[in-house]
């Protein structure tokens, strides 16, 4: 199972498994609209998504040397042609800060698996903590890059 994949069955049991509901003395945070997981760039689609690594099936995360914590967040951007839905190399780089404007280091590596083609990156995050993630892609074969702002939060405890 490829890894985009594996975050969508994960992100689906996390909708599912939430429908429980905490108890009374829960901390509950308000429930923000979800963003776009996707960009629409001209000739190609950006797809990005960020979650805690510790979400990550353990096998998932051994193959790929990715460290499974609540204190982690990965980073994952995929290019897709749209032509033919056909995944291409990029090169992509990221901007990472938290709303404090405190740079998170988040270095991006390539995957290739079979048909699929995408870049993860991690970095360290605290309970609550919301990153801004400015994403910039240059398709193969294109020569001016394509931005992307995304933000997310995670919880930690």
């Amino acid at each position: 199972m490829t890894i985009t994949r594996t975050l969508i069955s994960l992100s689906l049991l996390a909708l599912m498994a939430a429908c429980g509901g905490p108890g009374d003395s829960a901390d509950v945070p308000d429930a923000q609209p979800a963003g776009a997981t996707s960009a629409d760039i001209g000739a190609h689609v950006i797809h990005f998504s960020a979650q805690s690594t510790d979400e990550l099936p353990p096998e998932i995360a051994k193959a790929y040397n990715i460290l499974r914590s609540k204190n982690r967040a990965m980073l994952n951007i995929s290019v897709i042609r749209k032509a033919d839905k056909v995944p291409v190399t990029a090169v992509v780089t990221v901007k990472t800060v938290n709303l404090t404007g405190q740079l998170k280091n988040v270095s991006m590596r390539q995957i290739n698996e079979q048909e699929a083609i995408y870049y993860i990156g991690e970095t360290a995050v605290a309970n609550r903590e919301t990153l801004v993630f400015d994403i910039s892609v240059i398709p193969d074969g294109e020569e001016q890059p394509s931005n992307v702002r995304f933000k997310r939060q995670f919880y930690t405890d």
